[in-house]
């Protein structure tokens, strides 16, 4: 199967590569959108440096975390420091714009096409610039939703409001023991709607984004589909990558452009079919929507 085969890096030029990009992009019958952490990355949600140290510094200096992302798996020893760390994780990455208009600019180059979003995102961009919500399914949960932690039921919460009273009134590292949320049904403990193990809610939103995914591949099948891969990584790569390599492979209509700033590649047996762009995501997608 192509899929293990040793991938090779494009050599063509760069402004050769984003000429024939803006090409498929105005030609395509449709386009499918495949987004990982570095898109979010590119619009300036970085979970290191700067940014964690100004909102996360008193947890940095009493536990040494590293980066936002592993602070989110320490088990706090109540669940009132547990909130404190994840309300300002929330706050932060859900309720706050992206610092850099990196998805509006990604909505321009796409809003008169034909289009569908699947990403592994969980921040919310996408809606915040103004993707329409039919044409995204967000397969990994969402930062703004709460479930059971059991769970005992298939339904997931809206917690912008209390979120953003945890943020507002913590002190000294803990929400109020009054804003621990609950199972409203059994009362367990409530946690993320993220797919972190086999807990995770696949609530009913969730199946009509994946019956929507479907539809829009079948609608599509055989045509002039450029598959538009933006910043996905190799932790999971069976949710994006492999299928848009693989859907390529077996459509000879089809073009797989990976722009990622470290890890564009294709397989050998696309070359021909692939754009492969190593650039930062928003700077391409800010040339190309011009």
């Amino acid at each position: 199967m192509f899929l293990k085969t040793v991938t090779t890096r494009s050599t063509k030029n760069y402004c050769d590569n984003l000429s024939r990009l803006k090409q498929e992009v105005l030609t395509a019958d449709a386009i499918v959108i495949g987004a990982g952490a570095g898109l979010s990355t590119s619009a300036g949600l970085t979970y290191t440096g700067e940014r964690f140290e100004h909102y996360f510094g008193d947890f940095i200096q009493k536990y040494g975390f590293h980066d936002m992302y592993s602070g989110g798996f320490y088990p706090f020893e109540t669940l009132e420091e547990h909130w404190a760390y994840w309300s300002r994780y929330i706050y932060i990455n859900r309720y706050l714009d992206a610092p850099k208009p990196v998805y509006n600019d990604l909505l321009k180059l796409v809003q008169d096409k034909d289009y569908f979003v699947l990403t592994t995102n969980v921040d919310h961009c996408f809606q915040k610039a103004g993707f329409q919500k039919q044409q995204l399914f967000y397969t990994q949960g969402d930062y703004g939703l709460w479930q059971c932690s059991k769970p005992c039921h298939q339904k997931t919460y809206d917690n912008e409001f209390v979120v953003k009273k945890m943020f507002t009134e913590q002190k000294n590292m803990k929400i109020p023991s009054e804003l621990v949320p609950h199972c409203p049904i059994c009362g367990a403990p409530m946690s993320m709607n993220l797919r972190a193990d086999m807990t995770f809610v696949e609530d009913e939103g969730w199946y009509t984004a994946a019956a929507q995914y479907e539809n829009f591949l079948h609608k599509h099948q055989g045509q002039h589909i450029l598959y538009l891969e933006l910043g996905v990584g190799n932790n999971t790569p069976g949710i994006i990558k492999y299928p848009f390599r693989k859907m390529t492979y077996q459509n000879p209509k089809a073009v797989y452009a990976c722009i990622n700033l470290l890890d564009s590649y294709c397989p050998k047996e696309i070359q021909e079919q692939t754009i492969c762009i190593s650039r930062d995501i928003g700077m391409v997608l800010n040339e190309l929507s011009r």
